[in-house]
């Protein structure tokens, strides 16, 4: 029977020492091993903290599961500020560049539901709405519209 072990690390810097570890260590993995393979997953991660699940199986096979922080804690992070606009609608919170946005579709790739970087690209976009957050200077819905008609296809 498989068991999991949940836990929470900090992007691209988990060691064997707790949490890791001692949980792992009674279910004869190799924790250095392990622990390598989260690294390299979490590597997007820097400087914030990641939830991880390591199933091990009778075999002492392991599979890791890597969450993603909030999307609108990645977008905060992209642009260097702690929180949103004070007075939402008539304030801008930041102004992400093109680049940006697509950095942070493809740490979300794995947790949300579109199908291609375009798309997930305009889905990532859409959390930094109610942020008021701009794309090179111009609202998100603007920079939607403009993906739609091919404007950014260079970036896909």
């Amino acid at each position: 029977m498989a068991q999991s072990v949940k836990a929470l690390v900090d992007g691209g810097k988990a060691s064997a020492g707790p949490p890791l570890g001692p949980a792992l260590g009674p279910l004869g993995v190799p924790v250095p091993k392990v622990v390598q393979a989260i690294n390299e997953k979490t590597k997007d991660f820097k400087g914030m903290k990641v939830p991880v699940t390591i199933t091990v199986d009778d075999k002492r096979n392991f599979e890791i599961t890597v969450g993603t922080p909030p999307t609108t804690a990645l977008l905060k992070k992209e642009l260097g500020i702690e929180k949103g606009p004070q007075n939402p609608g008539s304030e801008v919170a930041g102004n992400l560049n093109f680049e940006q946005a697509i950095k942070v579709a493809k740490m979300k790739k794995d947790n949300i539901l579109s199908m291609d970087l375009k798309n997930a690209t305009k889905e990532i976009l859409g959390c930094g709405v109610p942020m008021n957050l701009t794309v090179d200077n111009k609202s998100i819905k603007e920079v939607q519209k403009e993906i739609d008609e091919g404007k950014y296809d260079k970036y896909f």
